[in-house]
């Protein structure tokens, strides 16, 4: 770098430091290759880079010659060979650095995006366009240039550059070759250069309509922000951004915008685009910038390519832009890159950019791994050619041949053709109404006499016939007769005019075929105008045989043009009646459902093929000038369904008659638009249609429905939606109606607005007027469905019913058909009870068509039978059902969260769902009632909403005072079962309070019921949250109001039982069951409170429990779960406490476990959902058959439903018993966390477990776990002896493990603890043996002891001492292993910092050498200096002693002073320094390896710079034209004496390891030098702070 760059360069601060040192050491983190790889890549990419790159040069190079003799020829061939560079850096792109490139963008670019069935994209951009985007790296005009070949444009991309690149070697001449711009960066001379070839870029072709020109493709690609992002160019940016008082940007340099200005100027008129995109990769943290990460080394040959690349795109019209104005261009410009900014911000947030695409790409056919981001509005398609085949496209010739450039601009999707008509100028008056080129009269000649007569054209005869007889006599020419007849036509006469023509032809001579030919197809074309305005089918009011509807003026159309065909086939004229013919006759046929890939062989669509054929013979008939061919012709299309073909009909028609309004083509390609998904594109035509043609009805009615369905877009409750909906009505459809009254599209939706205001009877004749009148099968549609809603509103069910059906035939119907007429005709299936028929036709929809409302109408229609079934007792099994109904709603639900759908929530659909997830899933249920209930909190009035509190859960608590009870109380229910008793229990409180705010507002509601039912559900809360008094309360003011409310009674009699089991509790419980011992809830407390107080018994006949249940199912009901589940576990307790010595005894024992099953088994059959009976039989398979694989399945459905501690207690047993132990131990805990944490028997089972595990796995500590809880289970109950035995029996198991366990596995502290241990469970033992009742005989325990005493402890003191000795020796190795290692850690680092000495002196040896060698440069440049400047002083003398010899008259030195005069001035010195350290002259490639520095960046330049640095916008960075202005495709040969390079001001970002050594040097590294350099990569580019675009 030289020295006035290191001026212009702020010192970097130490936040900068470190940002820019981060990125490293994360990149030398993430480099995939090693050193081998990386040189073995290098020399593989490099290799195949530079052949392509010779092969397209030389290719260049052989097609040069054309310039000299066909220039197109020339630009044709070497965008060839432009595409062929194309290739070459997408295949190095897809082999070298894989990557993801993941494409979105807004809705101004909807349509224009797609995906191909390989998965690739392929973008559908205009053929000429400005392509703007930021500068992340340099490799951003890479994938640039791809997406110009997803679009086919990789050969007509124009990219403006640094003047400097084109000096590259071979990649430079190409460039030049491909007409790039090169910039030199001052602004004076670029311009010129930069206008010339500007002006090339819009050169018309030869021979184009000047009303519609046409231009070469071109994308022209520019970075206005002039240079890549950096830290550096960041600053600057920055510094310049404060300086003018601009906000700087966040991820982005602020824009540049003359250049950009210049170019758009230039291109007005013939560009209508400006496209721009954002490009963002993923990788790099958030705040760092990319180009210390992904410079061309490290992503081609370290393999660290990016993890994804982003590309944002969007358009912009040139004639939005302000492109007048300096100031506003740059705001304008500015604001752009403010929203690139906060897409970039977006996108490093989460991932990706916004997009508004999804819905809008179509994903029939593609891979499915890529359908998901397609349908999410994204195209995730990684860098890659279409084809391996067309890598030989690089190497070969193309095969298509060379052609002028002018074919090569063909239309594209109608963005560079006409679209609206305003595109083009018009260049004549509109076109006339209809009929007007008919004259107020005419002069008929007579035969008899030298005069004529004179006919008024204006005030015709009511009956014709004395015009006929005068034609006729006086034998008048076809034209009389025809000129008459229209002028009847254009007075709406139709009768008469056909009666005319009729006479006229009877009238013509035999054989005067023309004439016949003339007058037939004026018949046909006045038929087929009745055909028009004829009703498509009967009025009601009159006989079918009587009416003449559309069908019978089509049949004598018909008759009529056969009659024309026979007398010539060929008739030019007949062409186009037949093709309009056809059109009519598919108009009076319906859709056809046609199965997924048949040929469509309907009427309608036969009709439409021929009309096709016939429109084509008419165009070509007359050489392609007949407009009204091509408009039929687009129409065929359009009802075929091809909207793309037809809009494409529809602007030729356009281009070819731009004042043409009657029939006009803007409607047309707004219909196309529509249809095609631009909605707003059709306003924009049919807007054009009606400035262009204020009367036009169809402009009008067409306006209303596009803001109809604006209006659809909005909730009702918006103000926007209202606004809409009044313009739709007043200003459109209203003006359309008084345009016209029978116009049947106008009278359809006319029709829809009164039938809102409920006025019947113009529905009625409306609806009418739109079937009879209409030839559009989709509008007859429309007026059966007004007329079906009518019949709907006024109960007819029968009228209603076939109207919808009309209605939805009219449209195809089947698969087809119209969906508000199916949903209709369901409605009325469900009116009329046909459930079954209702659910067929509602799936059929929605196999069809995702419809929320179908969807949720079918799943509520399961959801009530599911309902039914249940409330009547039904066993049967609906899971299926209730599975499909929850699909169904959820499916609804969701569509409520996306924004494009605007589907407004609704109320019943959680109703639903929350009953349907009552007992499958409580947790969805109680999510579906509390965003139901957000809902309701939002629609609380504003005048009832308290004063003072913030949103939040206090605003909440006090608005739901102002919900409904029923669902306070159900949320209330759900917190309960959930345990969350707080919450319950104020929800509860909340709901009482709702109750008597509801019966304030409306006295009439009865709301005592709910009032009962909530006071319950709070008391039973009051017994959960431990307080007793409070629910008492609760239950006694139920009884103060309903004396006979039996639970109330039941729960007090229960609190009494848990208060006092053996005073109070049994009077009440007594007292209750005398009151009311039918009662089957009172029966069930009675036994459990018998099984609570009863005495074991050994006959199971004698047990008052069992007598009790076995009374209630033999004398109340005998299908009583809680008497059924009781007998089993009454059979359950006595088959565990029975006898098993015998066989015999075993066989009783298993008959009645037997009997407890089948017990449990019945009331299962009852409550399928009756965890208790399950728990019962999972107990007695354990328990009988061992079969614990079983229990384990049967009590893990049972913890699902029952939250209670015996079944965890339970899974405890079950998974000790099948040695799992951590399982066991996790259910124990479980169980131990239900409120029983002092229950001594799952601390003890605990404590064994433990134990258990212990023994299992040699582990001390869990023997030690088991130990403590083996002493809180003492701790809890100290009365019982045998926990006492259990502590013992632990600590001698503790101390056999110590003995046993090698020295490795324990340390002396475990031995020592289980020494007392040991002591301690020998003394026990003793006390045991002395007790009274101990667990086990007194000798078993007196010779544990004695064992324990001798035998034990003596093993445990040989193990200690032992322990001791080796944790001595193990301790001695240890610390000499501590001392070699530190003694090796202080050896290296001794070496460590002999190297870093050695290495310091060496360095400062080389920079004293370096500056002798400096110094030693400058003294022989001083003392060659002052040689040359002795030789000039001699020579100069000499010269003068020449000069006096001629003065002397010697002529023999006339030679020498020709010489001496001819001999050359001195040329002008530039500066030059040489590289030091550089090889001497003689051993290097070059002649000369001195860097030439310019003399713009000269030491004493310091002016230039400064004022470049202010005039910020007056740069273009992205470089000029070469000085050959006319010959810039052929580049000039460059001078081969002496390679040099050009120091750049710009070349400022070196590797950071080498930098400071550069600054020191003060030099620029020649080419050869250079490409050791971490950004050489393949292209000879820099990685560094550039500052100009590529």
């Amino acid at each position: 770098m030289d020295q006035s760059e290191l001026r212009q360069r702020a010192k970097p601060t130490q936040q900068d430091e470190q940002q820019a040192a981060i990125p490293e050491r994360e990149a030398e983190q993430r480099v995939k290759h090693g050193v081998p790889m990386q040189v073995f890549r290098t020399i593989c990419l490099a290799a195949w880079f530079n052949c392509c790159a010779v092969v397209i040069v030389v290719t260049q190079m052989i097609g040069a010659p054309l310039y000299l003799i066909n220039r197109p020829w020339y630009y044709s061939y070497m965008a060839l060979t432009k595409e062929s560079f194309g290739l070459v850096i997408t295949a190095l792109t897809q082999w070298g650095c894989p990557t993801l490139v993941r494409v979105s963008g807004d809705e101004s670019v909807r349509g224009q995006l797609h995906l191909t069935q390989e998965g690739s994209l392929k973008l559908d951009f205009p053929k000429r366009q400005v392509l703007i985007a930021n500068h992340q790296v340099y490799t951003d005009w890479i994938y640039l240039w791809w997406a110009a070949y997803s679009n086919g444009m990789h050969g007509r991309l124009f990219i403006i550059l640094k003047e400097s690149l084109k000096y590259i070697p071979i990649l430079g001449q190409g460039m030049m070759f491909y007409g790039f711009i090169f910039m030199a960066r001052k602004w004076t001379s670029d311009k010129p250069r930069l206008q010339h070839r500007l002006e090339k870029l819009k050169t018309q072709h030869a021979g184009s309509n000047p009303a519609s020109p046409e231009y070469d493709p071109m994308w022209l690609l520019m970075f206005p922000e002039g240079t890549n992002l950096s830290i550096n160019t960041k600053n600057r940016s920055d510094a310049f951004g404060k300086k003018q008082g601009i906000p700087s940007p966040k991820h982005i340099l602020l824009p540049r915008s003359t250049g950009l200005l210049f170019c758009l100027q230039q291109l007005k008129g013939t560009v209508k685009w400006v496209y721009d995109c954002t490009i963002a990769y993923e990788g790099p943290p958030k705040g760092s910038y990319p180009d210390k990460y992904f410079t061309l080394r490290s992503t081609y040959i370290q393999g660290r390519p990016p993890t994804s690349v982003n590309m944002h795109w969007r358009r912009f019209a040139i004639e939005d832009i302000p492109l007048d104005d300096q100031e506003a261009f740059d705001e304008w410009l500015r604001a752009r890159w403010t929203e690139k900014d906060q897409l970039l911000e977006e996108c490093f947030e989460t991932g990706r950019f916004p997009s508004q695409l999804a819905g809008h790409i179509d994903i029939d056919g593609v891979p499915d791994k890529q359908k998901a981001a397609a349908s999410a509005g994204y195209i995730e398609t990684p860098v890659r050619l279409s084809h391996w085949a067309e890598i030989g496209r690089i190497f070969m010739l193309h095969d298509c041949p060379l052609r002028d450039p002018g074919t090569m601009a063909p239309l594209h999707n109608g963005y560079d053709s006409v679209q609206n008509g305003d595109a083009v100028p018009l260049t004549g008056p509109t076109t006339a109404p209809r009929f007007s080129d008919i004259p107020t009269a005419i002069d008929i000649p007579a035969s008899t006499f030298d005069s004529e007569v004179e006919v008024s054209l204006e005030d015709l005869p009511d009956d014709p016939t004395e015009l006929c007889t005068l034609l006729e006599n006086e034998k008048a020419a076809k034209n009389f007769w025809v000129i008459i007849a229209l002028a009847y036509a254009k007075q709406n006469q139709l009768d008469h005019a056909l009666d005319i023509l009729n006479k006229g032809l009877s009238s013509v001579a035999h054989g005067a075929v023309k004439e016949k030919l003339g007058l037939l197809g004026w018949i046909c074309w006045l038929y087929m105008l009745k055909s028009r305005n004829a009703p498509r089918i009967a009025p009601e009011v009159e006989p079918y045989s009587a009416s003449k509807t559309k069908e019978h003026y089509l049949q004598l159309a018909t008759s009529t043009l056969n009659e024309a065909s026979r007398l010539n086939p060929a008739y030019p004229p007949l062409f186009l009646a037949r093709g309009v013919l056809s059109l009519l006759r598919a108009s009076l046929y319906p859709p056809k459902p046609v199965r997924a890939g048949a040929v469509d062989t309907s009427e309608r669509v036969e009709s439409l093929r021929q009309a096709l054929k016939c429109f084509d013979e008419s165009s070509k008939a007359f050489g392609g000038r007949n407009i009204m061919a091509i408009l039929g012709r687009a129409r065929a299309l359009y009802l075929l369904g091809r909207y793309a073909e037809a809009l494409e009909g529809y602007q030729r028609a356009l281009m070819k008659m731009p004042g043409l309004t009657d029939p006009d083509p803007r409607i047309g390609i707004g219909c196309c638009y529509w249809q095609l998904g631009f909605k707003d594109q059709a306003k924009i035509a049919w807007e054009r249609a009606l400035a262009l043609n204020p009367e036009s009805k169809v402009a009008n009615i067409l306006l209303a429905i596009y803001y109809l369905y604006d209006s659809s877009r909005h909730a009702t409750t918006d103000p926007a939606f209202g606004s809409l909906y009044k313009v739709a009505m007043t200003q459109y459809t209203q003006k359309a109606f008084k345009i016209d009254k029978e116009y049947p599209m106008t009278c359809a939706l006319f029709g829809g607005y009164f039938l809102l205001r409920k006025s019947y009877s113009t529905v009625e004749s409306l609806a009418r007027k739109a079937i009879e009148q209409t030839d559009v099968m989709s509008i007859a549609s429309d007026g059966w469905y007004l007329l079906a809603r009518k019949a709907h509103y006024e109960n007819d069910s029968a009228r209603a019913a076939e109207f919808y059906n009309r209605s939805d035939q009219a449209r195809g119907g089947s698969d087809q058909g119209y969906l508000p007429a199916k949903f209709g005709s369901v409605q009325m299936q469900i009116a009329n009870k046909d459930y079954d028929g209702a659910k067929f036709k509602l799936e059929k929809i929605i196999q069809q068509t995702k419809n929320s409302e179908c969807m949720m109408l079918l799943g509520a229609l399961i959801a009530e039978e599911i309902f039914a079934a249940q409330a009547s007792g039904n066993k049967e099994d609906r899971s299926a059902d209730a599975k499909k109904a929850v699909h169904l709603l959820e499916s609804v639900r969701s569509y409520w969260k996306e924004e494009k759908k605007a589907i407004s929530p609704d109320e019943s659909v959680l109703v639903y769902l929350s009953r349907l997830y009552e007992i499958v899933a409580p947790e969805k249920s109680m999510q579906c009632l509390t965003q139901l209930e957000k809902m309701q909190l939002a629609q609380v009035p504003e005048d009832e909403r308290p004063e003072g509190l913030k949103e939040g859960e206090e605003l909440a608590a006090a608005l739901r005072e102002h919900l409904p009870p029923q669902l306070l109380n159900n949320i209330g229910c759900f917190l309960y079962q959930a345990e969350k008793v707080e919450q319950a229990k104020t929800m509860f409180q909340t709901a009482l309070n709702a109750c008597t705010k509801s019966q304030e507002k409306e006295q009439e509601n009865d709301t005592d019921a709910l009032i009962t039912t909530i006071s319950y559900n709070l008391g039973r809360t009051y017994e959960a949250a431990d307080l007793p008094e409070e629910a008492k309360k609760s239950y006694e003011s139920l009884l103060a109001r309903h004396k006979d409310y039996t639970d109330a009674n039941a729960r007090l009699t229960y609190i009494a039982l848990r208060q006092s089991p053996t005073d109070e509790g049994p009077k009440k419980m007594a007292k209750l069951y005398e009151t009311d011992s039918m009662n089957l809830e009172v029966r069930a407390l009675f036994g459990w409170y018998l099984s609570k107080s009863k005495k074991r018994v050994s006959n199971l006949a004698e047990d008052h429990e069992q007598r009790h249940y076995k009374h209630t199912l033999q004398y109340y009901d005998k299908h009583d779960r809680y008497a059924l589940t009781g007998m089993g576990n009454v059979h359950l307790l006595t088959a565990r406490d029975m006898r098993r010595d015998t066989d015999q005894d075993k066989e009783k024992r298993r008959k009645m476990y037997e009997r407890a099953v089948e017990f449990f088994d019945k009331a299962l059959q009852l409550d399928p959902r009756n965890a208790y009976a399950a728990q019962g039989i999972a107990i007695a398979l354990v328990d009988d058959k061992k079969d614990y694989s079983t229990a384990v399945h049967i009590f893990s459905k049972v913890r699902d439903t029952l939250k209670d501690a015996s079944v965890y207690l339970n899974l405890g047993h079950v998974y000790a018993e099948l040695r799992q132990y951590s399982r066991s131990i996790e259910h124990y805990e479980a169980a131990l966390a239900k409120d029983r944490a002092r229950d001594t028997q799952i601390l003890a089972c605990l404590g064994r477990v433990w134990l258990s595990k212990g023994k299992h796995e040699q582990s001390l500590a869990a023997m030690k776990t088991a130990l403590d809880y083996a002493k809180r289970a003492r701790a809890v109950a100290p009365e019982q002896v045998h926990l006492d035995f259990n502590v013992a029996f632990v600590e001698t198991q503790i101390a056999l493990l110590a003995y046993s366990l090698p020295e490795t596995q324990k340390t002396a502290q475990d031995v020592e603890e289980a020494i007392e241990g040991h002591e301690e469970a020998v003394a026990t033992f003793d006390r045991i043996a002395g007790a009274k009742n101990p667990p086990y005989p007194k000798e078993a325990l007196e010779l544990r002891a004695n064992m324990g005493r001798n035998t034990i402890t003596k093993q445990l003191e040989r193990a200690l001492q032992n322990q001791r000795e080796y944790e001595e020796k193990n301790a001695a190795k240890l610390q000499q292993a501590r001392e070699a290692r530190e003694a090796e850690q202080r050896r290296r680092e001794e070496e460590v910092r002999k190297v870093q000495e050695a290495e310091q002196e060496r360095k400062k040896k080389i920079a004293e050498e370096r500056q002798r060698m400096v110094e030693e440069a400058q003294r022989l440049a001083d003392k060659k200096q002052q040689q040359q400047q002795q030789h000039a002083s001699k020579r100069k003398k000499k010269t003068e002693d020449h000069s006096d010899e001629e003065d002397d008259g010697e002529g023999g030195d006339e030679s020498k002073d020709a010489e001496s005069d001819t001999e050359p001035a001195p040329k002008k010195r530039r500066r030059l320094e040489r590289r030091p350290g550089a090889k001497s002259r003689g051993s290097s490639k070059y002649k000369s390896s001195e860097v030439i520095v310019d003399s713009d960046t000269e030491d004493g330049d310091d002016h230039h710079q400064t004022a470049a640095a202010s005039d910020h916008d007056e740069e273009m960075r992205d470089g000029p034209l070469p000085d050959d202005e006319d010959d810039e495709g052929i580049p000039q040969p460059r001078r081969g004496k002496v390679t040099r390079r050009i120091a750049d001001d710009d070349d400022d970002d070196e590797e950071e390891e080498q930098q400071e050594e550069e600054e020191e040097e003060e030099e620029v590294l020649p080419p050869a030098a250079a490409g050791d350099e971490d950004d050489d990569g393949l292209f000879d580019e820099k990685s560094g702070d550039e500052d100009g675009g590529e």
